[in-house]
């Protein structure tokens, strides 16, 4: 694993060089990309099940899609700078989501998947929701309420030593997964120049009322069952 996060911080190196020369990034984006690879790679130390041993091809797909995350949150440090690539930015972005599918796959293909692989690709996931959350905020397209998306789930997994009830498994859900597709396009949408201010309110409430309306579903479910906890 030491050796996969060495390589994946030396690939982030050259790719925020090369952003930084194609799109005129400022030096303190890179350097904010390095900081929240560096919290990234610490992360999963503390938490993989075993150092010695490495990601894995699954894992190391995912590892890419944090290289990609790590970029686009270390771009919200210029919020000139996000405001003058906002297209570059919804791209890279869109890149970050597509990948989300191929690490599945890689881990079903190649007959790898595991619990830790699992939890990565959660947690990433919902880092980059709350990056795509706090976007729109610093272009001046909508206020901080929309960050309500973004740590929806955050808040729901604080809950979870509270009530004990929550921290159980759901079933598959096609209505969960059809809001997380809604969500991160409504997102994706709202980075465009074309979309302004008024579509872009339009459009998060209608995600975070979505969003909500899920998460409330989900959580009355496992209420009715706390019983059998």
């Amino acid at each position: 694993m030491w050796l996969d996060l060495l390589a994946g911080a030396v690939l982030l190196a050259i790719l925020t060089a090369t952003l930084a020369h194609a799109l005129d990034l400022p030096l303190r984006a890179a350097a904010a990309a390095l900081a929240v690879y560096a919290v990234m790679a610490t992360l999963l130390l503390r938490h993989g099940p075993d150092r010695r041993r490495p990601l894995g091809a699954a894992n190391r797909v995912t590892l890419f899609r944090a290289l990609l995350v790590a970029v686009l949150a270390g771009t919200l440090a210029s919020p000139a700078a996000l405001a003058a690539q906002a297209t570059p930015f919804a791209v890279l972005a869109l890149a970050a989501l597509l990948l989300d599918g191929v690490d599945g796959w890689v881990a079903r293909r190649f007959d790898a998947a595991s619990d830790f692989g699992a939890r990565f690709d959660m947690e990433l996931d919902a880092f980059l929701v709350a990056v795509l959350c706090l976007a729109p905020v610093l272009l001046g397209k909508v206020g901080p309420w929309v960050l309500a998306i973004g740590a929806m789930r955050y808040a729901f997994v604080a809950a979870m030593p509270v009530w004990r009830w929550l921290d159980r498994p759901l079933p598959d859900s096609l209505r969960r997964k059809t809001v997380c597709v809604v969500q991160v396009a409504c997102l994706l949408m709202c980075l465009l120049p074309a979309v302004d201010a008024r579509a872009t309110a339009v459009l998060l409430g209608f995600a975070l009322l979505a969003l909500a309306a899920s998460f409330f579903i989900d959580i009355r479910w496992l209420y009715r069952r706390r019983t059998h906890a």
